[in-house]
């Protein structure tokens, strides 16, 4: 089971550090409007809060990393943390941006941490 969590852990880091690269370097190019079905103009207007949000991503995937390569307990603890960040950034952008992130973020982080304790 331990394995099972680790390969979790390091699928959700692996979308945040995506997400990072989708927000800080694609926004305004065609991954980043695709995502959102924004025009040029509106990708870059919103491209600085973009950068923004996937300078957090990027966190959020180096805290992944570091809980990953951490001896317990911290790593067991850093990779608790992080994901619950993972699941609480996932819902609130849920509820006051796009329902999509539920499922794309909430989600994975919350099966992840459920592996994660399981695997104690």
């Amino acid at each position: 089971m331990q394995t099972v969590s680790n390969v979790l852990v390091g699928l959700v880091a692996a979308l945040h550090g995506y997400i990072l690269v989708l927000e800080m370097f694609l926004w305004e190019r065609e991954p980043g409007r695709r995502l959102h079905g924004f025009d040029a103009e509106t990708a870059r207007r919103t491209a600085p809060l973009a950068a923004n949000q996937g300078l957090y991503n990027g966190f959020l995937a180096a805290g992944l990393v570091w809980g990953l390569v951490a001896a317990d307990p911290t790593g067991f603890r850093v990779q608790i943390f992080f994901l619950c960040c993972v699941v609480v950034a996932g819902m609130y952008g849920a509820a006051t941006a796009n329902r999509r992130i539920l499922v794309a973020q909430a989600l994975p982080g919350g099966v992840a941490l459920a592996a994660v304790l399981a695997a104690r």
